[in-house]
């Protein structure tokens, strides 16, 4: 299907199901609500679609690799122990030493590392927007709202892109129930889950 369709499918599916499970009510959110939801969901769909997008040109390990810059990142802002630094440091090192550098063997297309550093950053924003989401509602409607402006973000990506690399003529039943099984493996139960876990880490 291409990344575009696929992610919209994925994050899309997610959305519907946090709904159906959860019945959140937009109508009750405040201000404070939506701003924290709205760097929470736009962050957490281009986090999606930057992955795909460098996994169609550079290996998946490499690209989780890089991905979790933005991890590392959060950690180094927020810590004040100099031994974070030092195992933060070393993972940069390790880093360094497994991407193949322009000139050599098997040199990486750079515009997937650009998107995975990309998806990185955003995965940086998602962990602090979401911490702020897991201060402001108390159960899971805010990842049900946050998936939903996900879904919305992602949308014009896989309706234009994903039409114009004819993803919509490929879809069966069977493609849509690998990708409804992929949203709740992948995006609706992981991000309930990690809601709970941002209300009770630092």
């Amino acid at each position: 299907l291409g990344p575009p369709a696929v992610t919209s499918l994925r994050v899309g599916f997610a959305a519907l199901i946090l709904w159906l499970i959860w019945r959140p009510n937009a109508r009750q959110v405040d201000r404070a609500g939506w701003l924290a939801l709205l760097p929470y969901g736009v962050s957490l769909g281009l986090m999606n679609l930057a992955y795909y997008l460098a996994l169609e040109r550079i290996p998946l390990g490499l690209t989780v690799t890089l991905e979790f810059i933005g991890p590392l990142a959060v950690a180094v802002l927020s810590s004040r122990r100099a031994a974070d630094f030092v195992w933060v440091g070393l993972a940069a090192l390790g880093l360094l030493l497994i991407v193949p550098w322009p000139g050599q063997a098997g040199a990486l297309d750079p515009l997937g590392v650009t998107l995975a550093l990309f998806a990185g950053v955003c995965w940086g924003v998602y962990i602090w927007a979401g911490q702020r989401v897991a201060g402001v509602f108390a159960g899971p409607q805010g990842v049900a709202l946050g998936m939903t402006i996900a879904a919305i973000t992602t949308l014009p990506f896989g309706a234009l892109l994903g039409a114009q690399q004819g993803a919509w003529t490929h879809l069966t039943p069977v493609v849509l129930l690998t990708a409804l099984g992929v949203a709740v493996l992948s995006s609706a139960l992981p991000y309930s889950l990690e809601m709970g876990a941002l209300r009770s880490l630092s």
